[in-house]
């Protein structure tokens, strides 16, 4: 199926065709169009045009007027204000370029970037004997809206999941189960919830001892040394170790209904033997330099206090070797073996100065260039209902398993209320789709950067910006075309449209242009914002327009049309969210 150009491309094309053949100096000008609420575009380019040839700008308008011809696109066209256009679509183009959309159900017409490149995206970074908790949501959860956004582009994306399995900690853990085995059971042998209580009894049976036996504290470091050179036992048990915790992260994500392929987990160990080689590049090309023993990296704009610099430590006086190394290597392996050109990390804001240095570096070396960027969407905090920090009563972390369980029971309690025709089993099916669309909508409807306050019960309200006020708008949808029967939806483009019809039509006609812009800006709040608008449009036209009841066949026939279009509308931009679209609620 071809692509479709959007009615704002065409309007676009033909008012720089009329504003070029007015005036020849100014082909190539952007008419600057936006949506307006006198008319259905405004054209506001005129006015720099204007002022560039020194001449009356209400004029030159009228001179552009003159040339666009009106028919099958434009209705109408009038000049308003100081110089502005504002341009009315007709109606048979709303309906025919939505059709042209309709009969693509995969893409619903929308083109691919025809300058798609590989973006690698560093997101969902568990750390490997710890449990998930709410800290670990946002990243999880806005990485696969920006997988599912960019690909649905065109872009190809690899997923890179960069847990934390290595470090001086796990010498304590290894060599406990070094000393204790068969403390873990077998993966294969254990669901995730079995697997986490596993891990977190041998931690704190590990910790305890570490903490009381100078003797056994002696022996974990060793085994780091025994780890990090790569002693055969050593690295048998903690692969063991990395096998369980990949259980426990799987069921999580099973919970969040994402997929995480076993292959993109690649943690901070996969590193290890690069990061020689990683200080020794910087060093012989003079970005990273010796101070006090250590390898380190300075720059004019980051100092600290007493305006004394903050360097980034690649390698420490004792020739260990921290995150910025592991970084630095992770970066290299992006660009040199996967190829990418964007890298994209999905991590908490409070990172940014490191990631910040990181890149300078990465710049300075000439592994980022004009060809590869890298990316810190760095994101804000879930806050509790008083604005601080989300914690337990308790003053603890909050698990992110019993914060989704919690969604989904309270998503059950909703969907309960206004079942009808649903069983048991049905209810508790779609309690996890409303559930858990609504903890990822509330993350993801809020700017990225910005924190945001956690609260179940304006996230599960059936009013409102909630994933559950789309799910029932779609619900609704598949309920009318059920009740429908044998009448088919079928575009008619030599109709009149209401109002109501018109409005929702144009902004059907936007999904794709506002996909590319989200994916673009990686801003998957922009198409929150799309389908909440859609799905009030929607109920503006449902409320005002008779679908089933409508005075003609014809004009049942198109509102179904419209209906239909709105519903995969819907399900195909929440699914880009990673959000279900249950057909019954």
């Amino acid at each position: 199926m071809a692509s479709v150009t959007s009615l704002t491309d065409s309007v676009q094309q033909q008012l720089a065709s009329a504003l070029s053949a007015t005036r020849p100096e100014a082909a190539g000008a952007d008419p600057l169009l936006r949506r307006s609420d006198r008319a259905d575009f405004q054209a506001n380019g005129i006015l720099a045009l204007a002022k560039k040839a020194k001449s009356n700008p209400r004029e030159l308008a009228a001179e552009v007027v003159a040339r666009i011809t009106t028919g099958d696109l434009i209705k109408d066209v009038e000049v308003s204000g100081p110089g502005f256009l504002n341009i009315t679509v007709a109606d048979r183009a709303i309906t025919g370029n939505l059709a042209a959309r309709y009969a693509d159900d995969e893409r619903l017409g929308v083109p691919l970037n025809e300058n798609a490149g590989i973006t690698v995206i560093d997101y969902a970074q568990p750390n490997v004997a710890k449990e998930m908790h709410v800290g670990h949501l946002r990243s999880a959860v806005i990485g696969d809206a920006l997988r599912g956004m960019l690909d649905f582009t065109g872009e190809k994306t690899i997923g890179r999941h960069h847990i934390g399995d290595w470090g001086t900690q796990f010498g304590m853990l290894i060599q406990y189960l070094f000393e204790h085995p068969g403390e873990l059971a077998p993966p294969e042998e254990v669901d995730g919830e079995q697997a986490m209580s596993n891990l977190n009894r041998v931690y704190k049976a590990s910790r305890a001892l570490f903490d009381a036996d100078e003797e056994f504290k002696e022996r974990a470091r060793k085994r780091v040394v025994a780890l990090q050179s790569g002693d055969k036992e050593t690295l048998e048990l903690w692969q063991q170790f990395v096998d369980e915790s990949k259980v426990y992260f799987n069921s999580v994500f099973e919970k969040l209904d994402m997929e995480i392929r076993d292959e993109e987990i690649v943690g901070e160990s996969a590193y290890n033997e690069g990061m020689p080689e990683t200080a020794r590049l910087l060093e012989e090309m003079g970005v990273a330099v010796r101070s006090e023993g250590a390898l380190v990296v300075f720059f004019d704009d980051i100092r600290g206090k007493d305006d004394q610099p903050v360097p980034l430590i690649v390698q420490k006086a004792d020739g260990g070797f921290g995150y910025a190394a592991s970084d630095l290597t992770a970066l290299r392996n992006r660009v040199d073996e996967l190829h990418a050109t964007t890298l994209l990390y999905v991590v908490d804001v409070r990172q940014s100065l490191h990631f910040k240095m990181v890149f300078e570096t990465a710049r300075r070396a000439g592994w980022l260039n004009e060809d590869v960027t890298a990316h810190n969407m760095g994101y804000g905090t879930v806050l509790g209902a008083d604005g601080k920090p989300f914690k337990t009563r308790e003053g603890e972390t909050v698990r992110l398993e019993d914060l989704l369980d919690e969604a989904v029971q309270r998503a059950a309690e909703v969907v309960r209320e206004k079942a009808r025709d649903l069983t048991e089993d049905e209810i508790r099916e779609r309690a996890a789709q409303v559930g858990i669309g609504a903890v990822k909508y509330a993350d993801l409807s809020t700017s990225p950067s910005r924190d945001y306050k956690f609260d179940l019960d304006q996230m599960v309200s059936l009013n409102g910006d909630t994933s559950v006020y789309l799910q029932y708008a779609y619900a609704r949808i598949q309920s009318i075309l059920r009740k429908a029967g044998e009448v088919r939806p079928a575009a008619r483009p030599e109709l009149e449209l209401h109002e109501a019809e018109r409005a929702l039509g144009l902004h059907l006609d936007a999904f794709g242009d506002t996909v590319f812009e989200a994916a673009a800006e990686y801003a998957p709040h922009k198409l929150t914002a799309y389908l909440y608008r859609l799905a009030t449009l929607f109920t503006s036209f449902y409320d005002k327009c008779p679908v089933l009841k409508a005075d003609t066949p014809e004009q049942v026939g198109n509102r179904l049309f419209l209906c239909d279009m709105t519903a995969r509308t819907l399900t195909k931009g929440m699914g880009l969210l990673g959000i279900r679209t249950p057909e019954r609620l």
